[in-house]
């Protein structure tokens, strides 16, 4: 056992320490239950895990200034947000200090503890957001460093009704919102079909997941127009001043499912001031 020094007292740790390049802490690992005062409140960071959820104990991280970076905690506890009180058991901060992220679960999956033990967990909550009250159950929500609410996102099978510059629209896997409340991505459920620069756009990305709620394929700018959408089932053909003309099409791909069925890769749509820029299977 050694112990450190840190803006939030001395901690008792066990195992390697980890610093940035300057030498400050970066992360360690508790073997104690010490209490850290952060901005949140009084905090306990995890020390012992005994269960299977928690086989391994997580560190306790700093950003280079010195100050909490990211927190597991060693119980469940209720914080209170930017978007009203949350459970938590992972909390992250950016380096000005103010609130990150809240994870309310933080479960580690392994061949004996699945996503879907995790998901059983699970509860629903109410938050408050720039487009209304929304409950729901959530992986993680995001805030920016000034404070407000940047994204939710989703557990697998969940599903709002959002209200958006097109209208309600059925959402998964998560939404998020400009710094001024407007906004800015969601994750259509299903194939809707909006309007664009371009004509009417069917929008679904059949490859999208619910890593974060910062990454909606139907994206919007702070005035409601559409910044960006993602189509499986739209060709786009465009007719130079020439009179030639060019098609672009999503294009496919042998299933990654190995059993020879082809299967469409989405094609991406940027609208810019004066363009559109058009992206297939990764590249513009």
């Amino acid at each position: 056992m050694s112990t450190l020094s840190t803006p939030y007292g001395v901690l008792s740790v066990a195992g390697p320490v980890s610093r940035h390049p300057d030498g400050t802490l970066f992360c360690c690992t508790p073997d104690a239950g010490h209490i850290l005062d952060t901005p949140l409140g009084p905090l306990v960071p995890e020390y012992s895990a005994d269960d299977i959820r928690r086989r391994n104990v997580q560190t306790l991280c700093f950003h280079a200034n010195g100050r909490l970076r990211s927190v597991p905690l060693q119980h469940a506890v209720e914080v209170e947000t930017p978007a009203g009180p949350m459970p938590a058991e992972l909390v992250t901060f950016h380096p000005n200090g103010r609130l990150s992220r809240v994870f309310p679960l933080n479960g580690r999956l392994s061949a004996y503890w699945t996503q879907e033990d995790e998901a059983g967990l699970a509860q629903a909550m109410t938050l408050q957001t720039p487009a209304g009250p929304v409950t729901a159950k959530c992986i993680a929500v995001a805030f920016y460093e000034t404070g407000e609410l940047r994204s939710l996102t989703l557990w697998p099978g969940e599903v709002l009704e959002v209200d958006t510059p097109l209208g309600p629209m059925p959402v998964r896997y998560g939404l998020s919102f400009h710094p001024d409340g407007a906004l800015r991505t969601v994750e259509p459920a299903r194939m809707v079909h909006i309007p664009t620069p371009v004509g009417e756009v069917a929008a679904w990305d059949p490859d999208a997941v619910g890593i974060s709620g910062d990454m909606g394929s139907l994206r919007f700018s702070p005035d409601g127009a559409v910044r960006q959408v993602i189509t499986a089932h739209t060709c786009l053909e465009v007719t130079d001043h020439r009179g030639g003309t060019m098609r672009f099409a999503p294009d496919m791909r042998e299933s990654l499912c190995g059993d020879g069925e082809p299967e469409i890769v989405p094609m991406t749509m940027e609208f810019l001031p004066g363009g559109v820029r058009v992206r297939r299977g990764g590249t513009a």
